[in-house]
């Protein structure tokens, strides 16, 4: 067991969708930890709950029951203000669709989320490393049409972390990736992980992706299984 302090912490987290007269119950009593500098993947077919785990651990939709602490802080206790600056400065996601946008450059796209968190003026001079390792410190003046499929989750992943956050919730990151950018993009994960500390919890249904992480969690049915 890792001397490391927590950065996840979920017992019997639930979370029941009521579609019409059914309930369909989406996570059946997770119990989850991820330790600082860990590099957990989380896997398991359509409908096993993953991505219902990751939109509850980020604070995108709240459990029918259950606790989670992120970096220490009850999340479940906390205001929607609250839980918007635990985002902010806490939480970074990488998603299978990149989210940039469109009419910005990628540096200016990386310079919103510094912005929206409050990040004083002036570079931090450990993102230069972070560009140099993503590969794309030569791309910033691109907008992301001009930017391949790689290179714009790369930028997405520079987003992701500028804000130094705790934890980053990366959910089928190289969903939209063919094989070689797919590589690039996990070695990139690992990279970060392993030289720079970042912790990672990354969700995807390709066992050869999970293979990248330090450690595998399977999901079936709304429950962790393995």
């Amino acid at each position: 067991m890792s001397s490391e302090p927590l950065v996840i912490q979920v017992r019997d987290l639930r979370k029941v969708y009521r579609l019409g007269d059914v309930d369909v119950h989406a996570l059946r009593g997770v119990d989850l930890e991820v330790h600082r500098g860990e590099f957990v993947a989380v896997v398991g077919p359509s409908g096993s709950g993953k991505s219902t785990l990751f939109h509850v651990l980020g604070g995108l939709t709240p459990p029918t029951s259950g606790s989670i602490h992120i970096h220490g802080k009850d999340l479940l206790a906390m205001s929607e203000g609250e839980r918007t600056e635990l985002r902010k400065k806490e939480v970074g996601f990488v998603f299978q669709k990149y989210n940039l946008l469109p009419t910005l450059t990628a540096a200016d796209n990386i310079a919103i989320a510094r912005h929206i968190a409050g990040a004083k003026h002036g570079e931090d001079p450990q993102f230069r490393e972070i560009l140099d390792m993503l590969g794309i410190g030569g791309r910033l003046d691109h907008k992301p049409r001009a930017l391949s499929g790689g290179e714009q989750q790369r930028v997405a992943i520079a987003r992701a972390i500028v804000n130094h956050p705790a934890i980053l919730l990366a959910d089928e990151p190289t969903g939209n990736l063919d094989t070689e950018n797919s590589n690039i993009v996990l070695r990139l994960l690992r990279d970060l992980n392993e030289r720079l500390g970042q912790t990672i919890l990354m969700i995807t249904h390709n066992p050869e992706a999970a293979a990248f992480g330090h450690r595998i969690v399977e999901m079936r049915d709304g429950r962790i299984v393995s």
